[in-house]
């Protein structure tokens, strides 16, 4: 049996390493597990008083740096601040904190819990570490870690501006600990964190702590995706084999139904599509049962549907499945109670509580943005317990939230990006897959796509084994970010932060490349002009006159060609029933005669029968002259042009009439002839010296390679320019703006200035002009939080109906509203900034409703009347963010005025019941 004890030199190099690292070796030995390379790496980094980038796989243990940062703050009588993307993250790492190092040492601020502000460790979202920044916060004093945890985010279209700006923004003494999935040009971030932050350690681990399984699931059976054979991985030739067999079945199936749809795929149905052939789904409860069987629970099941989530938990609880024992039911109970012991009991009913209730202590859920907060950490909880061992989400879950599981399931290989059904991107499958394996507790983890026709095993390898993902840039100024650098920097020193952003430190280095193309076209041109010199005279003039003449000769036949494509549709308009014309060419030549009108007035399609017994509608295409009529027949008052035996006895009183087709005119010529510019453009091209040159086909042939070089080395200058310096562009036409409307004054932000500088949103610049203009001083507080709400509220369908809104004050503030954003708009246009979001009325009554106090049955049952789509948890989001506007209004206008005071009373009435429940 080989000895435990190390060698000497191991054991010295132990004794090194702690004496080198003492806090690390502190550190350290309070885990009950040991660090990983990348680990001990980035904590060493950290000791030596470097900031750090770690990029590692979900669940291979970031954190560890993150808390070391934290060890660190605390030892050396320094503030941390761990900041999160998402509160559901920032809550669950709080309580993380707290056990490790007590209430009384961290503290929680997130938009509507304040937890210990002053501890020496705080957690919070990222947006309020920048809202400190700009506040000048005196928290920000002997600040010395900053952990970013999932700054990955950095890319988020909406929010990802947020963590460079407090990237930027931090003093340079505070040390940075970013934490970000695995991205492919981890080197390219950590190059410009070292450019704007100083001297920075970039750690990079892409080895999964726990292995990752890849299978597909057809039918019942579950195959491996890949298999080995001659050493290399290939998709497995079994799997192939079958899915190919199975998808010609289906394929001979939709043949011989003719393409007749399976029921499951029409409207409203939340299962897996049946294919056209109708084989069917893998059923979600076969699905579940079979992992169970293979000890392959707990699972998350990703759907891509709210309603599919919630249809896959009732099938299972309808089909009487059940994963939990009765000493599990009573920690399941215990762990509801304490997350929903304050809800109201008059509120149960309508949020579904009983139902979730019944499905939780079945050990299954679903996960969802429209659940309630309340609801979806009660799940979040019992899944990490265990005790909960099926959760069917949406892929918000795949976001930071600490939920790993044994296995993975993807029902579908396409989801809605809330414009249209696209498919997933490697990046996004690995991202949802990662959440697979649990380290500590699970020997592998598993990844299992539902096979369905049209679901190819190849394309799902190639989703499985594609590393490549780069984080890119959403940086770009707004309104906000703009007045606060104003007033912080100044505009010089303003400009200068936004060229530091990784937004233009990524253009800048794809201008790099384009640089480099202008340099070796320049040269090229330079080897083109000296082939096409000519010892008669200037080539480089003669090809211009050329192009000019060929340019000018293609205008007039565009030009002749759009009069003669007007001329033919204003004939097809005039004709009527009965009329015989001729159609010159193509397969239809010969007489016709007009069974049906043009119609369509933009692109008359008159409906024809002609000699040859063919009926159908012809266009401006089948005429390259305009139309006569050359004489008329009689029709019967009903033609049936799909009889054969009607087609037959027209055509033949059409050719009886007599009327014969004239010659095929020729085209007429376009006005080359007689344009005055061209003729001069061809006598100076025959006067020019070099027009006589033996040599002067060849030349040309130069001069032509000369001019689509010149003009592709323009374009690629044109992006260039439009690429260097875009943001600073960007600020300064935000600038323009903002002192067109009086809150800019130069260099000095003014009184508005000041206000729009405190509000934060999408649209906090219409925020800022509704107060200043007075639009909503006369509102009551049910009514401001009901014209509060369109500026935060977006319907999740673009053809949603028209709202009902409240009359009254209501309606004439809201129409104010919207008249300011259309002006806003307008000028947004003119000084080509983005456009602020047209305010959304679709929340104005249920805010409305509630904030005058009727119960939350009321308000929801009030908005499916109104055909709203509105679910409980939907409901909370949105009155809380309408709850941050508010609160921010009451701050922001002051309690000595009515506004103000109306904002903090509205705030007051809208944060009780289920909006109030779990709140601090």
């Amino acid at each position: 049996m080989a000895s435990s004890t190390p060698a000497p030199a191991e054991a010295y190099a132990a004794a090194r390493a702690r004496a080198a690292y003492p806090r690390l070796s502190e550190f350290a030995g309070s885990l009950p597990f040991g660090l990983d390379g990348f680990q001990r790496e980035a904590c060493e980094a950290l000791e030596e008083g470097h900031g750090v980038l770690v990029c590692a796989p979900t669940g291979a243990g970031k954190t560890v740096v993150g808390e070391f940062a934290v060890h660190l703050a605390l030892a050396q009588g320094l503030k941390c601040f761990y900041t999160t993307p998402i509160k559901a993250l920032s809550n669950q790492k709080y309580a993380d904190l707290v056990e490790r190092h007590g209430a009384a040492a961290v503290g929680l601020l997130t938009g509507d819990t304040s937890l210990n502000g002053d501890a020496q460790v705080v957690v919070m979202t990222t947006e309020v570490l920048r809202n400190m920044i700009y506040a000048g916060s005196r928290s920000l004093d002997q600040l010395g870690y900053v952990v970013m945890d999932e700054v990955h985010y950095l890319a988020d279209r909406f929010r990802g501006a947020v963590w460079e700006e407090v990237i930027l923004q931090l003093p340079e003494h505070v040390a940075i600990v970013s934490l970000s999935a695995t991205v492919s040009n981890a080197e390219e971030f950590g190059d410009w964190l070292v450019a704007v932050r100083g001297d920075t350690a970039v750690v990079v681990d892409e080895v999964r702590p726990v292995p990752l399984w890849q299978h597909m699931m057809v039918g019942n059976r579950l195959y491996d995706l890949f298999a080995e054979r001659a050493g290399e991985l290939t998709v497995d030739p079994e799997l192939l084999r079958q899915t190919r067999e199975l998808t010609r079945q289906d394929n001979m199936a939709t043949w011989v139904t003719g393409g007749r749809r399976g029921r499951s795929s029409g409207p409203g149905r939340t299962g897996p599509p049946r294919s056209r052939g109708g084989i069917r789904p893998t059923s979600r409860v076969t699905v579940i049962d079979r992992l169970d069987r293979a000890a392959l629970l707990p699972a998350i099941t990703f759907v891509f549907s709210r309603a599919g989530c919630d249809a896959a938990v009732g099938q299972c609880v309808r089909a009487g499945l059940r994963l939990t024992t009765e000493a599990e039911v009573t920690e399941i109970r215990r762990i509801i109670e304490k997350h929903t012991g304050d809800l109201p009991q008059a509120d149960l009913g309508v949020l579904g509580y009983w139902e979730w209730r019944e499905a939780l202590e079945r050990g299954i859920a679903a996960h969802h943005a429209g659940m309630l907060p309340a609801f979806k950490e009660t799940v979040e909880e019992l899944f990490v317990e265990g005790l909960v061992r099926c959760v069917f989400a949406t892929e918000t879950l795949a976001l930071g939230i600490n939920m790993p599981a044994r296995t993975v399931v993807l029902e579908r290989l396409v989801k809605y990006n809330g414009e249209a059904h696209v498919d997933l991107t490697p990046g996004e499958y690995t991202q949802l897959t990662g959440r697979a394996g649990r380290r500590g507790i699970d020997v592998e983890g598993h990844a299992v796509v539902l096979w369905a026709p049209g679901v190819d095993p190849e394309h799902v390898a190639g989703l499985a084994s594609t590393r490549t993902y780069p984080l890119r840039s959403s940086f770009r100024a707004d309104y906000n970010m703009t007045i606060n650098l104003v007033e912080r920097l100044g505009i010089e020193q303003g400009r200068d932060l936004l060229e530091q952003s990784f937004g233009q430190f990524q253009a800048d280095r794809s201008v790099v490349g384009l640089a480099r193309r202008i340099e070796r076209n320049t040269e090229a041109l330079r080897g083109y002009a000296e082939s096409m010199q000519c010892h008669l005279g200037d080539f480089g003039e003669y090809a211009r006159l050329r192009r000019q003449v060929s340019d000018r000769e293609k205008a007039l036949r565009r030009q002749g060609s759009a009069e003669r494509r007007t001329e033919v549709t204003e004939s097809l308009r005039t004709l009527r029933p009965g009329d015989v014309i001729a159609v010159p060419g193509g397969r239809r030549a010969g007489l016709a005669v007009v069974l049906d009108p043009p119609g369509d007035y933009e692109d008359p399609r008159p409906l024809v029968l002609t000699e040859d017994r063919w009926a159908g509608r012809l266009s401006s295409a089948d005429f390259p002259v305009a139309v006569d009529t050359l004489g008329r027949m009689r029709l019967p008052k009903r033609v049936d042009h799909r009889s054969p035996r009607v087609r037959r006895d027209l055509a033949s009183s059409l050719r009886n009439t007599g009327i014969v087709p004239p010659t095929p005119q020729r085209k007429r010529r376009g006005g080359a002839t007689d344009d005055p510019e061209l003729a001069a453009l061809r006598r100076a091209l025959r006067a020019h010296p070099c027009h006589g040159c033996d040599d002067r086909e060849a030349h040309a042939r130069w001069g032509e390679r000369h001019a689509r070089l010149e003009r592709e080395t323009e374009q690629l200058r044109q992006k260039v320019r439009a690429t260097t310096h875009s943001l600073a562009r960007g600020f300064d036409r935000i600038r323009a703006l903002l002192t067109e409307r009086g809150y800019l004054d130069g260099e000095t932000v003014t009184d508005h200035g000041r206000r729009l500088s405190r509000l934060w949103g999408e649209s906090d610049l219409l925020a800022a002009e509704c107060l200043r203009h007075g639009v909503w001083a006369s509102l009551d507080p049910p009514e401001l939080a009901a014209v509060a709400s369109a500026l935060v509220y977006e319907s999740r369908r673009d053809n949603a109906p028209v709202p009902r809104v409240p009359q009254g004050a209501v309606t004439e503030a809201l129409a104010e509203t919207v008249r300011i954003w259309a002006e806003l708009e307008q000028d947004e246009r003119r000084h080509k900034i983005e456009r602020t979001r047209e305010p959304d009325l679709g929340f104005a009554w249920p805010m409305h409703r509630w904030a005058r106090g009727e119960s939350l049955a009321q308000v929801l049952e009030a908005a499916e009347r109104n055909g709203q789509e509105l679910s409980a948890g939907d409901f909370v989001r949105w009155a809380r963010q309408v709850l941050d506007l508010l609160e921010q209004i009451a701050s922001v206008a002051g309690k000595t005025t009515g506004v103000g005071r109306n904002a903090h009373k509205a705030a007051r009435e809208v944060r009780r019941g289920v909006v109030a429940a779990g709140v601090g």
